[in-house]
């Protein structure tokens, strides 16, 4: 029987270590650190951001996990995200990725899942 992508990742405890690294990579790319530097001033919202994100990753790779958070296109409504920032979004996971040492086939399907959320986030 083949593993979940959740397995794949590390579960809960792999997926949370993603997600942080994937942030602080974010705070120091000059193309999205506008929208996360401020975050640092504000740690309880800055982790309730970074927890929403860990269920919603968690529950999307097969995790038992529950996201009870925002759909993609309310969430990211009005912020105007540009195809850049997109980018420079889906290029700081996979840094993440690499820092964190996962294979190519693990990389394959985190891309799969941020590209069918595309639409749902750019220009909303």
């Amino acid at each position: 029987m083949s593993r979940t992508l959740y397995e794949r990742l590390g579960e809960l405890k792999g997926i949370t270590k993603l997600v942080d690294d994937v942030v602080n990579i974010h705070m120091s790319n000059p193309s999205v650190s506008p929208r996360f530097l401020p975050l640092k001033e504000q740690p309880e919202r800055l982790n309730t951001i970074k927890q929403h994100t860990v269920n919603f990753f968690c529950a999307g790779a097969g995790g038992p996990q529950e996201y009870k958070g925002r759909d993609m296109v309310s969430t990211h409504k009005g912020m105007n995200i540009s195809e850049q920032e997109f980018l420079a979004v889906v290029d700081d996971i996979l840094e993440g990725m690499n820092v964190n040492n996962y294979k190519d086939e693990e990389k394959k399907d985190v891309l799969a899942i941020l590209y069918s959320l595309k639409e749902m986030i750019i220009r909303v």
